[in-house]
């Protein structure tokens, strides 16, 4: 998956989490983050890959997402991997 693609998935994803009534303070009051983070966190890469991250945590945000924009359901993953700093470390 090309940066660009990723960025735009990433970011499709921020504005689904953003206008999620039920899972926006989940997110919030798991990562800390105020709503002005979630604004400025737009540019911000490892911003971005975390908040992939907690949708990937359940299989069911995954599909609620990926579902709202037409994207299969390997797509956060891979919008992860692709975006800069979010390349899996494999350590053995």
């Amino acid at each position: 998956m090309q940066q660009e693609v990723a960025e735009t998935i990433a970011l499709q994803a921020l504005g689904w989490l953003a206008t999620d009534e039920e899972l926006r303070p989940v997110f919030m009051g798991a990562s800390g983050v105020s709503a002005e983070d979630m604004r400025t966190g737009a540019t911000d890469s490892a911003f971005l890959i975390s908040l992939l991250d907690f949708i990937m945590m359940d299989d069911a945000w995954v599909i609620r997402f990926c579902d709202s924009f037409g994207h299969p359901y390997e797509a956060p993953m891979q919008a992860r991997q692709a975006l800069p700093g979010g390349a899996q470390l494999h350590w053995t």
